[in-house]
């Protein structure tokens, strides 16, 4: 690593997309790495999009430009697509297949399969989980967040370890879940390392 990464968080309202980037964030600084970081709120209280861009080295903004990130992380397939402008063909992406559908849209949602199918053509490093099934076998679905901050650990470039990301989860979680979110985390890691 040139002690540079971009990190590109999207998924919808309630998933838990601004605690997963504040442990990232504090995982950071704890490995003495200089972190910036922004978030988006759309309608997030009605299920709508959230982002949150995290840049990990000596950078003045916050904002990832397009084709610049070095990592995808999105919490719903939708919300992936509308993550793509961000991507390049180096951008590792990993995503919840899991989705969210919308209560005020009688339009149909697309096809999750195709989704990955098409995400698989173009682009060189898809890892697709079903992260909400996992948080379930771990506890709860809001453990989503854990099973996904778990499964970008597992990547060999990403600039944090999983055990100061662990230390950063039972900073800011309450003590009550760190054993349920410890069996996300890893099942999110095993996913991707299996």
């Amino acid at each position: 690593m040139d002690n540079h990464y971009n990190i590109y968080i999207c998924g919808v309202g309630g998933q838990g997309i601004i605690k997963t980037s504040t442990i990232i964030g504090e995982a950071a600084m704890n490995q003495g790495l200089d972190v910036v970081m922004s978030e988006i709120h759309g309608m997030s209280q009605r299920g709508g999009s959230v982002s949150t861009e995290l840049k990990i080295g000596g950078y003045n903004s916050s904002i990832i430009p397009k084709q610049g990130a070095d990592m995808l992380l999105s919490f719903e397939p939708v919300e992936t697509i509308r993550g793509l402008d961000k991507v390049n063909s180096e951008t590792k992406i990993v995503y919840n297949t899991h989705p969210i559908i919308p209560s005020s849209t009688d339009k149909q949602y697309p096809n999750v399969d195709s989704i990955t199918k098409t995400l698989k053509e173009n682009f060189k490093y898809v890892l697709p989980i079903d992260g909400t099934q996992l948080a379930m076998d771990a506890g709860s679905v809001l453990a989503l967040n854990m099973v996904l901050l778990g499964a970008v650990t597992a990547d060999d470039k990403f600039p944090l370890t999983k055990e100061s990301v662990i230390e950063a989860m039972k900073n800011n979680l309450k003590p009550k879940f760190h054993e349920m979110n410890l069996k996300a985390i890893e099942s999110g890691y095993n996913s991707i390392k299996s």
